[in-house]
């Protein structure tokens, strides 16, 4: 690793939301000098990214219970919680672990354990503009709005991913 590297690495702001704020603007440099995680810190990464994905479907589902009380909001809250917290994360693993073998087609490889960090961290990292479209939904409801919304959360959790596993593969 080159000098101006490693100092670029170290002068990363400490903390989460420092580095989630930070991984918008230079996503390669955050997840490189995240590249360490131990494995548990990554589950707990994905963990905390699911639980504010839940929290920001709130505002949707208590505007749909209002609209249409045949489905009540607890009930909404309690599908968003089986599909966020407990299904969601064995798709993230399945997901990194495809994007991982098929890696192994290219000149970049990049390990399972580098594919979940890209992933995981990609997904805490849009956590903030998730939260965002999750107002937007809630209080405006569908429109415009809620579409840039939702699109500049997808843009850029496809942008830090992408920019996660390019700052993490290896040449083979």
């Amino acid at each position: 690793m080159a000098d101006a590297e490693r100092g670029a690495i170290k002068s990363l702001p400490g903390g989460i939301v420092p580095r989630v704020l930070h991984s918008w603007w230079a996503p390669r440099r955050v997840v490189r000098g995240l590249s360490a995680m131990p494995e548990g810190a990554k589950l707990a990464v994905l963990m905390a990214a699911m639980l504010i994905f839940l929290i920001a479907q709130a505002p949707a589902h208590a505007r749909m219970a209002q609209l249409d009380p045949s489905i009540p909001f607890q009930a909404r809250m309690g599908g968003a919680l089986l599909a966020v917290m407990f299904m969601m994360p064995i798709l993230a693993y399945a997901v990194a672990a495809l994007v991982s073998g098929l890696s192994r087609l290219s000149p970049w490889r990049l390990s399972p354990g580098d594919s979940r960090l890209a992933l995981f961290w990609s997904l805490l990292a849009v956590a903030p503009a998730m939260l965002l479209a999750g107002l937007v939904a809630g209080l405006i409801g569908p429109g415009p709005a809620l579409t840039v919304a939702q699109a500049v959360s997808g843009a850029g959790f496809l942008v830090i991913w992408g920019a996660g596993m390019a700052a993490l593969a290896r040449r083979a």
